[in-house]
């Protein structure tokens, strides 16, 4: 056994919370779970990626690469109403008391394309991106069960789930528009507050750098949240508030395990992103034949690191419930049935 999750029972098949080669193996009764760190997470992903090659990759050309494919070029997106909302944004920022320095320029950019991509892009990111995940997660279910992956019967687990998991994505969504609403509204009373003592531009904007910095650590902490509560509300009967209460109990003890998965998730999607812009959108060979053939190799690996990502946060949930003991419980109350947890809470529901 490697490290992760590992355990068999005697005379059948236990839930393996590590894929192996070798079809079975004997150990004693006894089960023996352990957390993983974030490297052994991406280690772990990549064997579960390995094992079920055909369906991830499926999932991925028919649910990731489409909506890669229409978010990365903004072709939703139009470019005079990023414009109106940047300058908008600038003003509020000149009346605080920021000097409209490169940095402040670019990031009151970035939030405007960030804020009008997310809304036109919002219709796939609850259908196609939403689907994808729930598809990912089934199979990293199956995979743990050491289950073959069948999509019909995933169509039908998704019937009675589907309102269950759009109700918390909608919760999901609320959390992350209320966290970020606070912080434009509190960096703003904050370099008012300065302006008006008589601090001078450059003093806020330092303090406006050290608030985004704080501001950083908690929306990553938020995103943690909102993308296990997404899969609790998948794997496990809870949904909304209550998945998001549920994801915030689970993780403690293992926060610092998901800002590292978080931290490495958003440098590769940001690299790709870059990439993109620099290669795809400002360069070209002339007659613009670079685009023909970077774009879409482009969006395949953008559309790769997000499937891994999801794949990490669905291992990420095994670990913490290993870590709050709360797998040895249902692996107790079972008797070691090797059935998927998503399979067994919808024949609860039946």
């Amino acid at each position: 056994m490697g490290k992760g999750f590992s355990g068999t029972n005697q005379g059948s098949d236990s839930r393996k919370f590590e894929i192996e080669s070798s079809s079975s193996s004997s150990s004693p009764d006894h089960h023996q779970f352990h957390s993983m760190n974030a490297l052994e997470i991406l280690r772990e992903t990549v064997r579960i990626l390995r094992y079920n090659l055909a369906a991830f990759m499926l999932i991925a050309a028919l649910l990731i690469c489409p909506v890669s494919a229409i978010l990365l070029p903004n072709l939703l997106v139009d470019q005079s109403v990023v414009n109106s909302l940047t300058v908008r944004l600038l003003l509020v920022a000149k009346s605080s008391g920021l000097p409209l320095l490169p940095f402040v320029r670019n990031s009151c950019q970035k939030f405007s394309e960030t804020a009008v991509s997310s809304a036109m892009c919002f219709p796939l990111f609850i259908t196609l991106s939403l689907l994808s995940r729930a598809a990912v997660v089934y199979s990293v279910d199956c995979t743990y069960s050491r289950r073959k992956v069948v999509m019909s019967k995933f169509l039908v687990i998704m019937q009675r789930l589907w309102k269950r998991l759009v109700f918390t994505y909608l919760w999901v969504c609320l959390v992350i528009v209320v966290c970020l609403t606070s912080f434009c509204v509190f960096l703003v009373a904050v370099c008012s507050s300065f302006f008006v003592l008589g601090f001078s531009p450059d003093f806020n904007a330092y303090g406006a750098i050290l608030v985004g910095l704080v501001f950083s650590v908690v929306f990553a902490n938020v995103i943690i949240i909102c993308n296990t509560t997404v899969v609790i509300s998948i794997l496990e009967d809870v949904s909304g508030p209550l998945a998001l209460v549920r994801a915030n109990d689970l993780i403690k003890g293992q926060t610092q395990v998901g800002l590292l998965i978080f931290l490495g998730s958003t440098i590769g999607l940001t690299f790709v992103e870059g990439l993109f812009e620099h290669r795809v959108k400002i360069l070209s060979y002339g007659d613009g034949s670079s685009r023909i053939w970077e774009g879409p190799l482009l969006v395949v690996m953008y559309s790769f690191v997000v499937l891994v990502d999801t794949m990490m946060s669905a291992v990420f949930y095994f670990s913490c419930r290993s870590y709050s003991m709360e797998a040895v419980e249902a692996l107790e109350a079972s008797g070691g049935e090797t059935r998927p947890i998503l399979e067994t809470t919808v024949a609860h529901d039946l």
